[in-house]
C-alpha cells in the first residue's frame, strides 16, 4: 500500500500513532511524506530520526521548515524565536541527520500523483516541475550547499521566465516548491497571503485554480497550507490538516485503480500559534 503523509513538523507521538492505526509495514507498504518534516512541534529531532528508520520505505519531501533547517545548521540563518530545533542541533548525531536531509526530495511523481510540498507555477507542465525540482535536489547534495543557502532567499523574481538563470532561478523554483499559495491572473506570486484559498484576496488565486494551470490534468498532492484543511478530489490532495496546531495528521492511501482513496487521520495534541 502506498500512503501520502501530510505535515508533521516534528509531531513524532501522532505520526507513531497514524503509522499504527494505518497498520504499516516497512516489508509492504511506502509512505510519502508531504515536506515540513520539522519544527514548531515538540520532537523535531525524534522525528528525523524515525523517519531515517524507514529508509527506503519511506519518501520524504522537503518543505521551507527543513530547508530553514539546513540554512540554520549550516550558519547561513539565525534561528527562529519560535523554531523547536535546538535539540536537532545539540544531538550527536547531527551531522548525519543534516546530511540525511539534505538529500530529499522537492517533487516526486508516482503511482499518477505529482507530489510537492507547496504547489507548482502555473507556467509549469509536469516535466518542467520535475526539472525545476532535480535542480534544486543536485544544489543541496552539491558540495557548495552553503552557497546555495546563502541565495536561497528572497520573493524576487516573482514571476517564472525560462530564461532565469544561476541564483533567480533557483529561488523562484523554491519559493514555488516551498512557498506558494496564492498567485496573480498571470501567475505572478503573491508570497504575503496565507488564508484559506475561499478567502483569495482582491485579484489573486489558489494556485490550482490559476487561469490556464498547465499541470491542471495532472493529479497533485500537496501540504503546506494548513488553513486550506483537508481537500481530496480525483486530481487534487491538500494533506497539511494543522497537527502542529492542534489538528490532525492525515495519510491517505492510494487506490491501486480499483479500490477507492481512503482517508486515515489521528488527533493531534500539539496546541501552538499559527504564525
Amino acid at each position: 500500500m502506498n500512503y501520502l503523509i501530510g505535515d508533521l513538523q516534528g509531531c513524532c507521538d501522532p505520526l507513531e500513532r497514524l503509522l499504527e492505526k494505518i497498520g504499516f509495514s516497512a516489508s509492504r507498504d511506502h509512505a510519502w511524506l508531504l515536506g515540513d518534516l520539522v519544527n514548531r512541534g515538540p520532537a523535531s529531532l525524534r522525528t528525523l530520526r524515525r523517519l531515517q528508520q524507514l529508509g527506503s520505505s519511506a519518501t520524504c519531501l522537503l518543505g521551507n521548515h527543513d530547508l530553514h533547517l539546513l540554512a540554520v545548521a549550516h550558519g547561513v540563518r539565525p534561528p527562529g524565536r519560535r523554531d523547536t530545533l535546538g535539540e536537532i542541533l545539540a544531538a550527536p548525531d547531527r551531522a548525519a541527520l543534516v546530511d540525511w536531509l539534505r538529500r530529499q526530495r522537492m517533487a516526486v511523481h508516482a503511482h499518477g500523483w505529482l507530489m510537492v510540498h507547496a504547489g507548482v507555477a502555473p507556467q509549469w507542465d509536469l516535466a518542467t516541475t520535475l526539472a525545476l525540482a532535480g535542480e534544486v535536489e543536485q544544489r543541496l547534495r552539491g558540495d557548495d550547499l552553503v552557497g546555495f543557502l546563502q541565495v536561497m532567499y528572497g520573493n524576487e523574481p516573482s514571476r517564472w521566465d525560462p530564461a532565469l538563470r544561476g541564483a533567480d532561478r533557483l529561488r523562484f523554483a523554491v519559493n514555488v516548491l516551498t512557498r506558494i499559495r496564492f498567485v496573480t491572473a498571470d501567475g505572478t506570486l503573491d508570497m504575503s497571503s496565507n488564508e484559506g484559498a475561499d478567502a483569495a484576496p482582491p485579484g489573486r488565486f489558489a494556485w490550482f485554480d490559476a487561469p490556464q494551470r498547465r499541470t491542471a490534468g495532472v493529479p497533485t498532492a500537496f501540504g503546506h497550507w494548513s488553513t486550506l484543511g483537508l481537500t481530496v478530489r480525483p486530481d487534487l490532495m491538500a494533506l497539511d490538516t494543522g497537527c502542529v496546531w492542534g489538528g490532525r495528521l492525515t495519510a491517505v492511501r492510494l487506490g491501486d485503480g480499483s479500490a477507492p482513496l481512503e482517508v486515515v487521520q489521528v488527533d493531534c495534541e500539539q496546541a501552538q500559534q499559527p504564525g
